[in-house]
């Protein structure tokens, strides 16, 4: 069974229709990179995906939880609150812009949702957050505060953030876009860590190098459609659509 199915999903914020009949699905370990222009959709859909934002139409599957499902005329009805606490509990989301709370160090940071979401124990949380720290090479920086922190050491907090709940799958959006080209790397290095793990990944990027070395599968978005999707080597080296072949050569020439 896929850990996340998404069929049919329409958004619309206004005249402006922003995802047309999206359907995808995620298996267990698997890593998917969405790439596409700016405005394509991309980070509407795991807006959607995560709760940030609702459907208008559409059905989106946590495995055997339904998230949202069409009525009978065809609108998105959403689920009940327990199952909606559940759902939350088997993804993590990890932003461009980092979202850490300002005002806590970064090991309150790691145990404020365990803690008080999860019920985890005090002990038991900040012993999974040390070695989370450990894990993204920041041990000596559990006291720290966000500001104390530069842009990769920010961003590998919140990964480890989203990874203190032991989520089923992570979502990444333009993880690495606010960064400058050496902390990129120190992301990126982690990502593909994770990836060795089996960590089951969905990540909307820019970075074609980590789309075609670590992704399993890539999905091309424009215009609120996926316009093409398969593996990495062939859709970014051999693409058969002529709009994803122009996306690639813009990029190329960046």
């Amino acid at each position: 069974m896929a850990i996340l199915e998404v069929s049919s999903a329409r958004k619309a914020f206004g005249d402006n229709q922003v995802l047309k009949d999206i359907s995808f699905s995620v298996e267990q370990g698997e890593v998917v990179a969405i790439i596409g222009p700016s405005g394509s959709g991309k980070s509407t859909l795991l807006r959607c995906c995560t709760v940030l934002e609702r459907l208008d139409a559409g059905c989106i599957r946590y495995g055997a939880d339904t998230l949202v499902a069409n009525d009978s005329s065809n609108q998105a009805v959403y689920t009940d609150k327990a199952t909606m606490k559940r759902i939350r509990q088997r993804f993590g989301l990890v932003f461009q812009s980092f979202n850490l709370f300002p005002h806590l160090s970064v090991m309150g940071n790691l145990t404020e949702a365990p803690i008080h979401v999860s019920g985890v124990g005090k002990g038991e949380a900040r012993k999974k957050a040390a070695a989370l720290l450990e894990k993204m090479g920041l041990s000596d920086k559990a006291d720290a505060y966000p500001f104390e922190l530069s842009g990769g050491q920010q961003q590998r907090v919140a990964i480890a953030r989203a990874l203190a709940l032991d989520p089923e799958i992570l979502f990444f959006d333009e993880p690495t876009s606010a960064l400058d080209p050496e902390l990129t790397g120190e992301i990126l290095k982690v990502m593909r860590q994770l990836a060795q793990e089996h960590m089951t990944m969905v990540v909307v990027t820019h970075e074609m190098s980590f789309a075609r070395n670590v992704a399993d599968r890539v999905i091309f978005m424009d215009k609120g459609v996926i316009v093409e999707q398969g593996d990495p080597r062939e859709v970014i080296d051999h693409p058969s659509n002529e709009r994803t072949k122009l996306f690639l050569q813009k990029i190329s020439e960046k």
